[in-house]
């Protein structure tokens, strides 16, 4: 029996289905005109992100397929909703003009856009970079490999997978490269954090990643970039080289160069810390974050810039004191702040028009802004000159005037430039001789036709003679019927209307042939000229990204002087010995957030190797324990990113890794328990500490039962305490009492509480740290601040009583059965009568119309209503 044919398809779909197999992870953009279209499932899927029409179109003999598109000029709108949701996207164009071809027009791939691989303003975010990231697990190193293509920067690292992890949260990549057969691994590491893809295990080699650097840097080897020995590193960042080709990005001179994240450079923030301490996002969507309140530059570069330096903070004292110097030199010379500033706001993204450039993507009206922003680089460095301060020299000694490139582009483009260069009218007159002809040619023409209808006017007296145009027959002379009679023999007729008729001459045929050619020659010329200027800028990329990468630095030291001033922040002294001296520290966020009626209660903090090297906070939950722990890390880091910082004195001796275990939000999704994620986080802490680290635990072993949270607490306490070879600088806040003790036995553990006062059995918060333990942690009374209802705050206060004065009770069952019996019993199955009736008043009351008195009548009749129910 004959197997049955194949449906065939129509040529066009032949076509489409032949490139969609070459792209079978993306979805594909088909140029069919002036459309992008989407077919099959891509059309499904295209339909419901963009909301446009899902309709259907006929496929030959294979029945129908779903289609869904929208105009090509209005790819800038739709791409970026499809890369953002998700999508990888394949950019199919027509390669041929369709008027000059018989049949199919071929198509191919002109570009593949991938979350993490966009040169799209409306796909990018201007203040983050935006990082395609790729991970190799090695035997025994991990490597991580990050490149921002919009910017060019080129990043490489290798260490544990805990440290990869960490620069993973830190870096935010919009997508992650990954080997085929570690797919395991990766979901284990971050589940469905991170949008991802997988490639072919072959392309994860050292050999092929080693021989992918070289050739696309043109050395012999790696040496030069400082990663020679790091072959985890190489190969995530050949693997991210290989992703470049295959997604069609072909013109990445700016890729200049590979930077080693060196890890004994730059403080250690675990994946927790970076989240606990709300770097750079709230955990609560309507939060704020330490990066929302620092972030006061001026330009893209700027913005992106202080994130890295938040998630990297310095660990040299002489690179962290320079960027303090800096800050200090712009705070004491404001003319010299504020111009800088000011030319500062004027700079747009160098980084970001300095590689479109050397993609060849940047347009007349971008050529513009990048000539204004480098135009602010001379007066930068003019103002910096006449500066006292000598800090200032190694950035002036840094930035370029790019004098020739910027004479080039102020002769060429128009200040109105349009935004496509295929439209014309983008140079200045007398950039070209042939092009000025060709202009006067073409937009002189009403001149030229005005002289042609007064000399044949003149010439055969019809007085009504007008010259017109249309695209049928281009350029005519029209005659009324009055004046037929008067039409020289050489004009040939084209068109008759009712009361007149339409000529052409030789003349008008050749004038308007010069005009059409005149108007094709202008675009050609402009567009060579255009494209001569662009590969004269490519020149400059080096010079340009030196010029971002110092203006980016400036303006992060601005920033941090204006914030200073206008928030009060300290110079912090730095220093290589252990101890961490604070007084009257504040938290940067929190302070910003507060009521204006309401300042911020400071507080000291002392912390070394040798007397204090542990703290023991208690007081009540809402005192202002975490608030605390926070704040101490936060000035740290800010004294060592380079900031002044929100206390009235701060020495820092120098930290290298800082830990914290603040508030762990339950991680249900990956079947992890609030007491697991406490525990894994705990582990991670113990498991890496140093002698300069700084350790901030909250609330440690609150998951589980009482007597297993203290003796875990405990336990902690005596582990950092008694650490063989480290002394790390701990910050312990808890509500077990009990933990008072430890200061008898461990000489270096010291007691403190957060001050409340009671008064007529009420609390009030004081947020003041003051020596010596705390007795009471007041859970009830912050339970009723928080609206529990009476009953159970009154029962709960029956209950602590009687513990607390059994508390030499031997079995915690024997006292929970001395337990008085409640005085207050629901009963479910009858209810009295007469609490009806109250009940039934009390719903009845509309309080906010009810005055005093009768609200106390009413108080008075439901007691009498109540007197009978007593037994």
């Amino acid at each position: 029996m004959a197997k049955s044919a194949k449906p065939s398809e129509t040529p066009l779909m032949k076509q489409y289905n032949a490139i969609k197999a070459r792209y079978p992870g993306a979805l594909l953009l088909f140029r069919v005109g002036d459309f992008y279209e989407t077919f099959g499932e891509d059309a499904i899927k295209a339909s419901k992100i963009l909301e446009i029409v899902l309709t259907k179109r006929a496929n030959g003999s294979a029945s129908h397929i779903e289609l869904a598109g929208f105009p090509h000029h209005s790819l800038d709108v739709y791409l970026p909703r499809l890369v953002r949701a998700g999508n990888r996207v394949a950019i199919c164009d027509q390669l041929e003009d369709p008027k000059s071809v018989k049949g199919i027009v071929k198509r191919g791939v002109t570009e593949l856009v991938t979350p993490g691989l966009s040169l799209n303003d409306n796909v990018l975010e201007q203040k983050r970079n935006n990082f395609l990231a790729a991970i190799h697990y090695g035997e025994n190193t991990c490597g991580v490999s990050f490149l921002d293509l919009s910017t060019g920067e080129f990043l490489v690292a290798q260490g544990n997978p805990d440290y990869v992890e960490k620069l993973v949260q830190g870096f935010q990549p919009s997508e992650i490269l990954f080997s085929k057969s570690e797919r395991e691994r990766f979901e284990k590491a971050f589940g469905k954090d991170y949008i991802n893809f997988h490639l072919e295990d072959w392309i994860f080699s050292e050999e092929y990643g080693y021989e992918k650097l070289t050739r696309h840097f043109n050395t012999a080897n790696l040496k030069g970039y400082g990663v020679e020995e790091m072959r985890s590193g190489i190969i995530a960042a050949g693997a991210i080289l290989f992703y470049l080709e295959e997604t069609e990005h072909k013109e990445v001179k700016h890729i200049g160069q590979l930077s080693r994240i060196d890890e004994q450079q730059y403080v250690w923030l675990d994946k927790f810390t970076i989240r606990n301490l709300e770097l750079i996002q709230p955990s609560q969507g309507d939060g704020t974050a330490l990066i929302d309140i620092l972030d006061n530059t001026q330009t893209p570069m700027g913005s992106r810039l202080l994130r890295k330096w938040m998630v990297l903070p310095l660990k040299n004292k002489e690179q962290i004191e320079r960027r303090h110097l800096t800050v200090e030199a712009f705070m004491s010379e404001e003319e010299t702040l504020n111009e800088v500033s000011g030319h500062l706001k004027q700079i747009g993204d160098l980084e970001r028009l300095i590689s479109k450039v050397a993609t060849g993507r940047i347009n007349p009206r971008e050529m513009v802004q990048l000539k204004r922003s480098l135009s602010q680089v001379k007066p930068i460095k003019d103002r910096l000159k006449t500066s006292d301060s000598s800090i200032f020299k190694q950035y002036l000694d840094q930035l370029n005037d790019c004098e020739a490139l910027l004479e080039h582009i102020e002769d060429s483009i128009k200040e109105d430039a349009p935004i496509n260069p295929n439209q014309g009218n983008i140079l200045k007159e007398g950039v070209n001789d042939e092009l000025d002809e060709l202009r006067k040619m073409a937009f002189s023409g009403k001149d030229y036709l005005k002289g042609i209808q007064e000399r044949e006017t003149e010439r055969t007296g019809i007085s009504s003679l007008k010259i017109a145009y249309n695209k049928v027959f281009g350029y005519y002379l029209e005659v009324t019927n009055s004046h037929k009679d008067k039409v020289p023999e050489e004009w040939i007729r084209k068109q008759t209307l009712v009361n007149a008729e339409r000529y052409i001459t030789e003349e008008l045929k050749v004038y308007e042939e010069k005009i059409l050619n005149a108007e094709s020659q202008i675009f050609v010329i402009e567009l060579r000229l255009y494209q001569e200027l662009v590969s004269f800028a490519m020149e400059y990329i080096e010079l340009i990204q030196q010029n971002a990468r110092v203006i980016a630095a400036l303006d992060c030291l601005t920033a941090f002087a204006f914030l200073a001033k206008r928030n009060n922040y300290v110079r912090p002294t730095m220093s290589e010995e252990f101890s961490l001296d604070i007084k009257a520290g504040r938290h940067p966020v929190i302070e910003q957030n507060m009521p204006p009626e309401e300042d911020y209660i400071p507080n000291d903090v002392f912390l070394d190797d040798e007397s204090q090297q542990i703290m023991i906070i208690t007081g009540p939950n809402m005192a202002g324990k975490s608030a605390l722990l926070r704040q101490t890390a936060l000035i740290v880091l800010m004294a060592q990113m380079g900031s002044f910082v929100p206390a009235g004195y701060a020495r820092i001796g120098l930290v290298d890794k800082v830990f914290t275990r603040v508030g762990a939000s339950d991680n249900l999704s990956r079947g992890e328990s609030t007491f697991m994620v406490e525990m894994t986080e705990t582990a991670s802490i113990l498991n890496n500490l140093s002698n300069r680290s700084l350790v901030l635990m909250d609330e440690i072993g609150r998951g589980t039962s009482t007597y297993d949270g203290i003796s875990i607490a405990w336990s902690i306490v005596e582990f950092l305490h008694n650490h063989p070879q480290y002394k790390a600088k701990t910050l312990f806040a808890t509500h077990y009492h009990e933990l008072n003790e430890l200061t008898n036995d461990l000489p270096r553990v010291k007691n403190f509480n957060v001050a409340v006062k009671e008064l007529e059995n009420k609390i009030i918060f004081i947020r003041k740290l003051q020596a010596g333990g705390s007795e009471h942690s007041f859970g009830i009374h912050v339970a009723q601040l928080a609206g529990m209802p009476n009953q159970v705050v009154i029962r709960a206060n029956t209950i602590l009583k009687h513990l607390e004065a059994d508390k030499l009770s031997e079995n915690e069952k024997e006292k929970l059965a001395e337990v008085p019996s409640s005085q207050f019993q629901l009963n479910l199955f009858e209810s009295d009568p007469r609490f009806e009736k109250v009940m039934k008043m009390l719903r009845e009351i509309d309080i906010n119309t009810i005055s005093p008195v009768e609200a106390l009548l009413k108080v008075n009749e439901m007691k009498e209503q109540l007197k009978g129910s007593k037994s």
